[in-house]
């Protein structure tokens, strides 16, 4: 039986990808700093191995991996929230950088055949002329923010260890994905959770919003952690993959499609907080490579992504 850690493993995309390699027969292990409310795997923790770890903590993450006997170790755990890197932009880089350089070293020390795969950012990409739309692998890193700028750093890590130590190690670039259980920090899961609670009668029938010209690339997060799990089986060590629909969808139809799927009449309001100072206009990207060595495809349309967000907050606002 193929065994695998997920670090960040009650987060919005490590939970999901628990859950697909359960299906796939994996006896699935995880990493979090706090389980003591895991609700975003709740429903499978009985079938989990399960550590709480700080990445930042290097004996206890190394003691971890050499007891764990791994197969496969796919990579998470971040700081993912931009206006928290704004913030807190020496946090941002204890856990992004330096907690990937932990993992590097301890699987250094342990098992250098462990398959390794370190998730990192479309944003990493940053300020993109408009000449290099659809981003492929091959456009230059020029980052706009803390979060991406500890990215970046931690993916050049990623590659420096696989030149330098021969790990196998695979390096992603997934652009936005959205779904259920995502953290209402994030824009599509803020709108949802707000119409469920305008619909509960515990708000104002008023969403409020940022940027609403920016489009994104979103893929549905079900779809997305199905490639990270491809990206270990057949994509190549060192290499790095774009993961994206290829499509560009601005925040006001994300924005417009969740309203059309509730029956009350809500209005929308800027809030100035919401907005970044360096915001990308555009992230669009290119996929072909990770498409060509892996076959994979977006499955889920827009539409049942929306609709299983919404219905997701519409659950957790009414047991909350």
């Amino acid at each position: 039986m193929t065994t695998a850690l997920i670090t960040g493993i009650n987060g919005f995309a490590g939970s999901h990808l628990a859950e697909l390699l359960l299906s796939e027969g994996y006896q699935v292990c995880g990493i979090d700093c706090d389980l003591s409310n895991a609700e975003n795997i709740r429903q499978i923790r009985d079938r989990l191995t399960l550590y709480e770890c700080d990445i930042r903590d290097e004996a206890k993450l190394n003691e971890i991996i050499s007891q764990s006997k791994l197969n496969e170790i796919y990579h998470l755990a971040a700081i993912a929230h931009v206006p928290t890197s704004y913030r807190d932009p020496r946090l941002t880089f204890e856990v992004n950088l330096y907690g990937t350089l932990n993992l590097l070293e301890a699987v250094k020390r342990s098992s250098k055949a462990t398959k390794v795969l370190y998730v990192g950012s479309a944003s990493e990409y940053g300020d993109v002329r408009e000449e290099e739309i659809p981003i492929n692998e091959d456009v230059p890193l020029r980052p706009v923010d803390p979060y991406s700028v500890s990215k970046v750093s931690a993916d050049m890590l990623a590659s420096q260890y696989f030149k330098s130590f021969k790990m196998y190690i695979v390096r992603v670039r997934p652009f936005n994905h959205i779904g259920p259980r995502q953290s209402p920090d994030y824009v599509v899961s803020s709108f949802a959770r707000q119409i469920a609670e305008i619909e509960k009668g515990l708000r104002e029938p008023v969403i409020m919003v940022g940027n609403l010209e920016a489009k994104r690339d979103f893929t549905d997060v079900r779809d997305m952690v199905r490639a990270y799990w491809l990206a270990l089986q057949k994509g190549e060590p060192g290499e790095v993959y774009n993961i994206c629909s290829g499509k560009a969808v601005s925040i006001q139809e994300a924005v417009n499609r969740l309203l059309k799927l509730s029956e009350k009449e809500i209005k929308t309001e800027q809030d100035v907080e919401r907005l970044r100072p360096v915001d990308i206009p555009l992230l669009l990207g290119n996929s072909t490579k990770f498409r060509g060595n892996t076959a994979w495809e977006p499955m889920i349309p827009l539409k049942r992504t929306l609709k299983d967000t919404l219905e997701y907050w519409r659950d957790r606002v009414g047991r909350e």
